[in-house]
């Protein structure tokens, strides 16, 4: 059988790659840049590093920050009639998931306007055409969603998210520049962490992990177990280090191996959360990570026990099962120094059956490596449950 792997054309990483915005604008003869960045991003001045740069080399550009933390069906529709009316001909998305997810959303209803309605979207769409050209810039290091061909977007009407995943809306330039990332508070900085330890747990233990996307989700694993406690110091510092840097390759390359072979009841879980209770993503995807660990560990023993090694665990003279254990023992250990939250107090009893069917119908569930039944996610969601 044929694997597929997919990333961006180009990527640049380190301190100062946002200066090569400009230059890959121009190399490829953009005229004019619509600029999606969330409202906040653009409050404290973090949208105009980019923005100045592209004053300073002369590019119009038109600035769009109608834009929610979890993206919905209107926003994206917006997004297409601003992006219509200014004339634009690519995208500059700077900000979390949230900017990345709604210009990805745009961009493809822009080459596809048989999409348009945004519904009809959901899973896999059979697009035609790429999406109108993205340069992802990451203000957070967690989602990874500059290198992915996954976006999410939030149905208000039926309180739901809806995972899209499409090859033709991967960006086409990712720029990784840890200085966007400098002025993460720390709580946004730990659930972004977990995000991505939870994209390159679950991508190494999905249906479809293989040799290639194995190697990206095990240093993705070390890098983010070695450094997400020094990031989130120096975000509560307000020091640079070498944290926040680490953090920021280490999300991308979890990035790289997930978007290819898919996720699984984590993430499914916690976009039920996020579409049900506005409950962060990362925090929602950090407090389930155990448990869906430690639900799939009866298929996946080996595959955790990798995970105990990659995380620093010694696992010298530990059964296979004991070393898994130590994994789940470490992930925990992390969220609790992490100060990430332990339960969801927003979850009501009468609403399990609900978030339970939810989750069995979002697209990462059929990536798990162990089937679930509505009982058992009942009893999963249960155990964060105040």
């Amino acid at each position: 059988m044929a694997q597929r792997f997919m990333l961006n054309e180009t990527s640049y990483h380190g301190s100062g790659a946002i200066a090569e915005i400009p230059n890959e604008i121009k190399a490829r003869g953009f005229k004019k840049v619509f600029v999606a960045s969330d409202p906040d991003l653009v409050k404290f001045g973090i949208t105009t590093k980019v923005t100045d740069l592209l004053d300073e080399a002369g590019i119009a550009y038109e600035l769009y920050s109608d834009i929610k933390p979890n993206p919905t069906i209107e926003n994206v529709k917006h997004g297409v009639e601003a992006y219509r009316a200014c004339g634009a001909d690519c995208i500059v998305a700077v900000g979390g998931g949230s900017s990345m997810d709604t210009s990805k959303a745009i961009g493809i209803i822009i080459t596809n306007p048989e999409f348009e309605d945004v519904r009809s979207l959901e899973g896999t769409a059979p697009t035609k055409n790429p999406c109108a050209p993205i340069i992802a810039v990451p203000t957070t290091a967690g989602t990874a969603a500059e290198v992915t061909i996954n976006y999410v977007i939030t149905d208000t009407e039926r309180m739901r998210k809806f995972v899209c995943v499409d090859p033709h809306d991967m960006p086409v330039v990712a720029v990784v520049d840890p200085d966007m990332m400098a002025t993460m508070p720390a709580g946004l900085t730990a659930a972004t962490g977990m995000d991505a330890l939870t994209h390159a747990i679950e991508g190494y233990t999905t249906k479809g992990a293989w040799e290639m996307s194995d190697m990206f989700h095990l240093k993705a694993i070390e890098l983010i177990s070695k450094n997400l406690r020094d990031a989130v110091a120096e975000a509560k510092s307000g020091k640079a280090g070498s944290g926040r840097e680490a953090m920021a390759l280490g999300q991308y390359i979890a990035g790289m191996g997930f978007s290819n072979v898919g996720l699984g009841i984590d993430h499914a879980m916690a976009h039920t959360l996020s579409a049900h209770y506005d409950t962060p993503h990362g925090v929602a995807c950090a407090m389930l990570l155990p448990i869906a660990m430690e639900f799939n560990k009866p298929v996946v023993a080996d595959r955790l026990a990798d995970v105990a090694v990659a995380m620093g665990v010694d696992t010298t003279g530990m059964t296979t099962d004991e070393a898994a254990d130590a994994a789940i023992a470490a992930v925990r250990q992390l969220s609790e120094d992490v100060e990430i939250p332990k339960v969801c107090e927003a979850i009501k009893a009468d609403e399990l059956d609900r978030i339970a069917d939810d989750a069995l119908a979002d697209a990462c569930y059929p990536g798990n490596p162990r089937e679930a039944d509505h009982d058992t996610v009942v009893e999963l969601f249960k155990k964060i449950m105040a």
